[in-house]
């Protein structure tokens, strides 16, 4: 099963002998030399040309102005080790890195600094200043991928990527010109989101909506029986109202469609309109129209062919001619409120009135709808085609329940707002003429020149960029060896809260663009990273962790080996840091027991002995390491990360480290050829168990596993294969051995006795397949054998076996008898009063399915414990 074949022996430390190896295991020491000697080698950079099967990662690009946090860890964690296992398995593995230019928060980024000088981006110029963003890029930028060093990320540090560099920038001017070529590009006044403190239009995903306590105020438009009453959060925007609408089918203003009414505090006559958006049940059923400030009132302009007029600059300040000219919105919004009281036109006032409110992600200025001339991509064919990628299985949404979250999205995709009012980014390569001419200039083209054209100053949505990424990265538009080996991706990994924003323009792109093949075969989502309440973290409630704080005091293994066993498929994963201290705790188990291993001779030398020549422990260990294999394989293909590490968690500590390592002593200390058929054994099943472990906790792994067998490194050694070796009786027989050593362990601790404190015993074995284990028994369970005097005053049957336990001088018999007793009268009131509930019928009829089962639950453990303790009255010696 071990095949270290075309492997070059080195040394992890400066010695070779077992002795050497420190007796704790420090992280820091071994962490960043180990890292770097990766990279060296090039362990994680592939070879284009290789005929190995290719297997494609690329990580999702986290922004040039971020820092390492619990979700990057987590996801990072993740997508490591499935590269690390694919390249273990013989695959041409590409885990390819990079970074996004994240538009706004870098150039916010780069006007702090200006500030602080008392100066603007237009005190510089343009041109100066993008210079400035880059050169802050250049000093600053990409602290987040140091960090990745420090999780031990294999990644190709070689192919690293980012969005403004000349080969996606190439991309990027590509695809916008065959969209702008084939009709799927076009400019147009929308309501977009606006931030009026960054002045920029943002996608969904740079808005963050937040309750906030605003008011609620009800405005009567027009007089007596022609008068409709309205409600607002936003009372500035009624200057720009255009209409009031109601529902076609509502008898209480009938009489009133197709008729006018005053807009109060102005001049204007505005209709009254039947549209079927108006809900006729919710508050009047009458709503103001604001067109250019309001993206269903738009839809409803649109429809009734209806002025838009804004009212509102670009700084949020009122433009109306008024009282209210030059009025902050937020000003203004009281002062509107004001004037209409005195009018006598407010009917009802709500404060406060707390409702969803949209803020810039950046700087947290409340967001301003507005209607504004932007560039579009038209998504309908686009989008129709990333949703019929999954229908017809191109591309497999894992898990699957979350494909209809997918389908909600692409089916009713609304065309995107590309363009952003920015210095930094991808400028939109569109120039226009003196006469109204607009020309879109491709990468290859040279843009007009000559008095009167300028190129649009807008650039593009940082979205429109990552969405290339699966196949900029690689080369395209030119077709290189790397488009050509690693197209298409095979996993994207990524938070189920992008699944709109990143994963369907990723979709839509690479189909668009790869002549209908998918940017990836298998989109596997997770969830969010939360407190170890379920709450999510954040800096002002003092629960954002900083996973570098972490990785210093428990390792970067512990962080890895925490988030993976969490991880369960598109299900937010709760973290404590005693859940580190717990990762921290195993990585050290792992230590102890292979030093323990090593210093007893365990080896991977020469072939396993035949099953004649072991002990029924080492055939059962072998019989369980093959099935640990096939279910660490099956729940990898299935990307349960949580589940495999479970079960290589209580695989390694459980049955190597807590059984196999404690049955094997006395073969161990006995000599002779079982001991060394054990020794084989021992050093089989810890290089394979650290091979599984490998993709999760390199670190420990790699220093172990290299001093075990002598050869170059786990990031390049093969994956474990299921030999089919299975013994049902050697596992049969074991746990017999298992449940007596549990069931005498249970009444030592019932008794009081010390952990090892030792206890004259006989067991009497013979018969059973226990004979053979007498002595792993004994050690296991402190026994001695029983001397002169003896005298049994515990009798144990367990498994057709009897252990017969002399407590004279251990214990007070008669204290214990009471506590007992007590216990036992507990118990039995405990299962009368969940009987005679259980036996009401008319209880229950009425009682919930859940309740009648705890109750059912507490009987069935109270019968168990009086059980148990009527046992152990009956094992105490009598007097």
């Amino acid at each position: 099963m071990t095949d270290t074949t075309n492997q070059r022996p080195v040394s992890t430390f400066a010695g070779d002998d077992a002795a050497t190896l420190p007796t704790t295991y420090t992280p820091a020491d071994v962490e960043g030399e180990l890292y770097e000697r990766w990279v060296d080698r090039g362990y994680f950079t592939p070879d284009a040309k290789s005929d190995k099967p290719a297997y494609t990662i690329v990580i999702p690009p986290p922004n040039v102005t971020g820092a390492l946090h619990l979700g990057h860890a987590f996801q990072h964690t993740l997508m490591d080790a499935l590269t690390r296992r694919k390249r273990m398995q013989g695959y041409e593995t590409l885990w390819l890195p990079g970074m996004d230019h994240a538009g706004i928060a870098t150039q916010n980024k780069v006007e702090q600094q200006l500030a602080e000088s008392g100066l603007s981006r237009h005190d510089l110029g343009r041109e100066a200043f993008v210079e400035k963003v880059w050169e802050w890029k250049r000093n600053y930028g990409g602290r987040i991928l140091g960090q990745m060093r420090r999780l031990g990320e294999g990644v190709d540090w070689s192919r690293e990527r980012f969005t403004m560099d000349e080969g996606l920038s190439q991309a990027v001017q590509t695809i916008f010109k065959r969209l702008f070529d084939d009709g799927l590009i076009y400019r147009a006044e929308r309501i977009i989101n606006w931030c009026p403190r960054c002045l920029t239009a943002l996608s969904d995903i740079e808005v963050e909506h937040e309750d906030t306590p605003g008011e609620l105020v009800s405005i009567r438009y027009g007089d007596g029986e022609d008068s409709i009453v309205v409600a607002t959060t936003r009372a500035e925007t009624m200057l720009g109202d255009t209409a009031v609408a109601v529902h076609p089918g509502d008898e209480r203003y009938r009489h009133l469609v197709g008729r006018t009414i005053k807009l109060p505090l102005t001049d204007r006559e505005i209709p009254v309109v039947a549209d079927e958006h108006v809900d006729p049940e919710f508050g009047t059923g009458a709503v103001k129209v604001t067109p250019a400030h309001d993206p269903n009132d738009f839809a409803i302009g649109q429809r009734h062919d209806l002025p838009n007029l804004t009212v509102m600059d670009e700084h949020g300040a009122i433009t109306v001619h008024g009282p209210f000219l030059g009025m902050d919105r937020l000003e203004a919004r009281s002062a509107v409120v004001g004037a209409l009281r005195e009018q006598g036109r407010i009917v009802a006032e709500k404060r406060p009135y707390m409702h969803a409110v949209g803020h810039c992600s950046r700087c947290h200025t409340v967001v301003e709808p507005r209607l504004s001339l932007q560039w579009w991509v038209k998504v309908e064919p686009l989008a129709k085609a990333a949703g019929d990628a999954v229908r017809d299985g191109k591309v497999e949404i894992h898990p699957k329940e979350l494909e209809r979250r997918y389908f909600d999205w692409v089916d009713n995709m609304y065309d995107w707002c590309i363009s952003r009012q920015l210095w930094w980014g991808h400028r939109i390569p569109v120039w226009y003429g003196p006469d109204g001419e607009v020309v879109c200039v491709g990468p290859d083209e040279q843009p007009p020149t000559g008095e009167g054209w300028h190129q649009d100053p807008d650039v593009l949505d940082t979205w429109f960029s990552s969405g290339l990424w699966p196949f900029s990265t690689l080369g395209w538009p030119e077709k290189t060896a790397d488009l050509e080996k690693f197209y298409p991706t095979d996993v994207l990994l990524t938070g189920h809260d992008i699944i709109f924003f990143w994963v369907a323009r990723m979709m839509m792109f690479g189909l668009y663009a790869m002549d209908g093949e998918a940017p990836f075969k298998t989109v596997a989502l997770t969830g969010l990273v939360r407190d170890e309440f379920g709450k999510k973290m954040s800096k002002s409630s003092g629960t954002a962790v900083d996973p570098l704080d972490w990785m210093d005091a428990y390792g970067a293994d512990a962080v890895r080996f925490t988030l993976a066993r969490g991880a369960n498929p598109g299900a937010d994963v709760p973290i404590g840091e005693d859940w580190v201290k717990g990762s921290r705790n195993f990585c050290n188990k792992i230590w102890n027991a292979t030093r323990f291993a090593l210093m007893n001779g365990a080896t991977v030398e020469g072939p396993l002995p035949s099953p004649e020549e072991m002990t029924a422990a080492d055939r059962w260990i072998l019989s369980r390491l093959n099935a640990t294999v096939t279910q660490a394989d099956a729940l990898y293909e299935d990307y349960e990360f949580a589940k495999v590490s479970d079960a290589l968690f209580h695989f390694a500590w459980d049955e190597v480290f807590d059984w196999y390592v404690e049955l094997s002593k006395t073969t161990l200390a006995a000599g002779g050829a079982q001991a060394d058929a054990s020794r084989r054994v021992l050093g089989e099943v810890l290089d394979v168990t650290l091979r599984l472990l490998h993709p999760v906790v390199p670190f420990v792994t790699e220093t172990l596993w290299t001093r075990l067998t002598g050869a170059e490194s786990l990031v390049v050694t093969e994956w474990p294969k299921d030999s089919g070796f299975r013994d049902a009786a050697a596992e049969g027989e074991i746990a017999t051995v298992q449940q007596v050593v549990t069931e005498v362990r249970r009444f030592r601790i019932d008794q009081g006795l010390q952990d090892r404190q030792r206890v004259p015993a006989a067991l009497e074995l013979d018969g059973t397949a226990l004979a053979a284990h007498e002595g792993a028994i004994r050690s296991l369970l402190w026994l001695t054998a029983p001397g002169e005097g003896f005298a049994a005053s515990a009798s144990l049957p367990v498994a057709g076996a009897t252990v017969a336990l002399d407590l004279s001088g251990t214990i007070d018999v008669a204290a214990e008898r009471k506590r007992l007793a007590k216990d036992l009268a507990a118990a039995e009131k405990e299962k009368a009063q969940t009987t005679a509930k259980l036996g009401n019928e008319a209880f229950l009829a009425k009682a919930p399915d859940e309740v009648v089962a705890k109750i059912r639950g507490r009987q069935e453990g109270a019968e168990a414990d009086i059980a148990r303790i009527t046992a152990q009255l009956a094992a105490l010696p009598q007097g």
